[in-house]
Order: C-alpha cells, then sequence, then structure tokens
C-alpha cells in the first residue's frame, strides 16, 4: 500500500524580487534582511540615502542580493514613476508608516493628515502601482500590508493612528479580492509593541511599558526577528492559499 504524504510547500524566494518601503530600519529592515536570506533580490526603499545604502551592502557583504532606491512614498507620482523604471516586483513589503500620538481633544488637522497621507494615501497607491505592474508582466505576486493590533482595536492616544490602520485592513481586503483572478495575493501583518530604537524612549515611561505589558498576554514586548519568520511566510508560497487575511503577532492583546 502506498500512502500519499503531503508535501510541505518552500518558504524560498529565489529569483523574486521583493520591495520593501521603509527599508533603512526597524521592521522594513529585518524584512528586507529575511527576504534576502530566503533568496529574493531586495530593494530597500526609503527617504534617507545613506541609511538604506548601507543596510543593502550588509544584506550584501552575506553574499545576498540588495540595492538601494531613494524614494518618498507619500510622493505617489514620483513612486509610480520610480517604479516604472524598473522590473515588476513579485513581492512587497508595505512598511513605511507613522504615528503621531495623542489625546483626541489634542489632534491636530495636520496630523490627522501627515497619518493618512502616509500609512494610507501612500500604502494604498504602492501596492496599487506594484499590483499594475504584476497584472501588465502577467506575474503572481505577495502583497503584504505592514497594520497593526491597532488594526483590530482601539487604544487611547491613537485615534487617528486605529483609524488608518482599520482602513488599511480594509483596502487589504478589497484589493485580495480584485486581484485574485492575476494570482496576486493581498495579506495584512498586524504587530504588537516591539522592542525597536524608535520606540525605546517610550518604554522608559514606566506607566506606558505596564500598562503596554499588561495587555500582552505573553507578558513580554516584541523583538523584531518575531516578525521575519511570518514576513517570509507571506511572502512565500509557503501562504498560497492566504489572500484578504490578517496575520496578527500581538502576544495575545486582541485575544481578550
Amino acid at each position: 500500500m502506498t500512502v500519499d504524504l503531503a508535501r510541505t510547500p518552500s518558504f524560498r524566494l529565489d529569483g523574486k524580487r521583493a520591495l520593501v518601503t521603509g527599508g533603512g530600519r526597524g521592521i522594513g529592515l529585518a524584512a528586507a534582511s529575511a527576504l534576502a536570506a530566503a533568496g529574493a533580490h531586495v530593494t530597500l526603499a526609503a527617504r534617507t540615502k545613506s541609511e538604506i545604502e548601507e543596510a543593502a551592502a550588509a544584506i550584501r557583504a552575506r553574499g545576498e542580493k540588495a540595492d538601494a532606491l531613494v524614494l518618498d512614498v507619500t510622493n505617489v507620482e514620483a513612486a509610480k514613476k520610480a517604479l516604472a523604471r524598473v522590473e515588476p516586483y513579485q513581492v512587497l513589503i508595505n512598511n513605511a508608516g507613522g504615528n503621531r500620538p495623542a489625546y483626541l481633544p489634542d489632534v491636530k488637522v495636520e496630523d490627522f493628515d501627515f497619518i493618512f497621507a502616509l500609512n494610507v494615501r501612500a500604502a494604498f497607491f504602492m501596492a496599487q502601482t506594484v499590483a499594475l505592474r504584476l497584472i501588465e508582466a502577467k506575474l503572481p505576486g505577495s502583497i503584504v500590508n505592514i497594520s497593526s493590533q491597532m488594526g483590530h482595536v482601539g487604544a487611547a492616544r491613537r485615534t487617528v493612528y486605529c483609524a488608518s490602520k482599520h482602513a488599511m485592513e480594509g483596502f487589504t481586503k478589497a484589493m485580495a479580492i480584485e486581484l485574485a483572478p492575476h494570482n496576486i495575493r493581498v495579506n495584512s501583518l498586524g504587530p504588537t509593541f516591539l522592542e525597536t530604537p524608535m520606540t525605546k524612549p517610550f518604554f522608559e515611561n514606566k506607566a506606558f511599558r505596564d500598562e503596554v505589558l499588561g495587555k500582552i498576554k505573553l507578558g513580554r514586548l516584541g523583538q523584531l526577528d518575531e516578525l521575519t519568520g511570518a514576513i517570509v511566510f507571506l511572502a512565500s508560497d509557503a501562504s498560497s492559499l492566504m489572500t484578504g487575511s490578517a496575520l496578527v503577532l500581538d502576544g495575545g492583546w486582541t485575544a481578550e
């Protein structure tokens, strides 16, 4: 009797081109490093030339493929032109984002506009641009929108940020429906609070740290390398049946 054993799909990304926005630091740099290690040719995009060039050089020094693209994602037309000049990307890690925390009475119009311009408008059109290039080239692809646990819950001082990430979760689902016939998958990744150079000053405030750790059921902040497995999974054929979904890495925050 022959037993049919299930085949494990590959997490490898050999021969694929991947674009990571906000690629110079934090989640973006961790994603770029992980994708390159899995065999992808990675392009790190951000505004700070020195930062992405150093990061790309560090990846190349490991014997992997990486280059840098100086880009302000909020300039949608410039971003479209830049992507029109290069080969299509089969993987997009749509990571550039930001926040300006404030209690509701203190939210200023310019802060609202800043957060939505980056987290919603720029992210939406980056995904659209990458997808249209793939359709034109008749290539499959995987778009990973870097969202947040705040795309699924609410929190004080984060009314605008929560609104922007809920919006991202919405366009992730709708894009997935439209792009499925073209074999382009669209998913979101929702991390909890991570220990990064950018967040370190916030966690020096004991009250804030205690509040956050009280909600993360695992009782600790997330580390960047705890996201990389999920990023490679979503980018690769290992997640070939997954689209329009949210993968939440929040230490149990949203379980309650």
